[in-house]
């Protein structure tokens, strides 16, 4: 059955990496992200894969003003979507934000206010559809606040307890909401961090999302390993956790 996929953030390493899935599968792919041009070359794999039908769209989403008009369009398309999945955002420098007010309010505003920005238009939209599946893309970062990372670790945990609400409420609609939070994965993003055995390819990353999508998950760490490791994290006691160099 094919069915209608909504793709924010297409651009991302984890986004293509499933887009490429799904149009193996033969579905129908609307592809949202900034660069036009890198759009158009995804949307054309993608047909080259596949997939059914494949619509793009590109947009400024921290322009939260244009989301409203971005919808009109998506569902101008497809009247009824099945899937979305929210993917884009950036990994910030936490000493310049620590030097800027100004900088520290961007970061949170890509990372956090224009994804609630967006749920916030699609869960109405699924609300009344009475199905379908709203899959985000946060980060394990947003378990617990470290210095090296702080403020992207924020904006993350802002989007999870927002999905968490969203989840909540939209449980009797039959409507799957999913919290993804991968680990380290080696994308352009993460380029000038030195890689070890606890990172993971965009790929791998991108099966265990449709896995999680198929199954029904509230919430995916992936890989896998990084629910036990969160777990550790979460329980150190504060009066240990703040002396720690993380």
């Amino acid at each position: 059955m094919q069915k209608n996929i909504l793709i924010i953030g297409a651009t991302s390493a984890i986004a293509k990496a499933t887009l490429r899935m799904y149009a193996e599968q033969n579905h129908n792919l609307f592809l949202v992200a900034r660069n036009e041009a890198l759009l158009h070359t995804i949307a054309e794999d993608a047909k080259i894969r596949g997939a059914h039908q494949v619509e793009y769209q590109a947009c400024d989403l921290a322009d939260l003003h244009s989301h409203p008009s971005l919808l009109e369009t998506i569902t101008a398309t497809y009247p009824k979507l099945d899937i979305v999945l929210i993917a884009h955002g950036t990994l910030p420098n936490q000493q310049a934000c620590q030097a800027s007010v100004e900088t520290t309010l961007q970061e949170i505003n890509i990372n956090a206010l224009s994804t609630i920005s967006l749920l916030t238009l699609l869960a109405n939209q699924f609300e009344k559809q009475q199905d379908g599946t709203i899959a985000v893309i946060t980060s394990v970062a947003g378990d617990r606040g470290r210095q090296s990372n702080y403020v992207y670790g924020a904006a993350k945990g802002m989007v999870s307890t927002f999905l968490q609400g969203l989840r909540n409420r939209l449980n009797d609609s039959n409507v799957q909401v999913l919290d993804i939070k991968p680990g380290f994965v080696d994308t352009p993003m993460t380029a000038d961090f030195k890689k070890g055995a606890l990172w993971a390819q965009p790929e791998q990353i991108a099966k265990s999302i449709l896995k999680a999508i198929d199954n029904q998950r509230n919430t995916l760490y992936t890989p896998w390993f990084w629910w036990g490791i969160m777990l550790i994290i979460r329980t150190i006691p504060e009066c240990i956790f703040k002396k720690l160099k993380l």
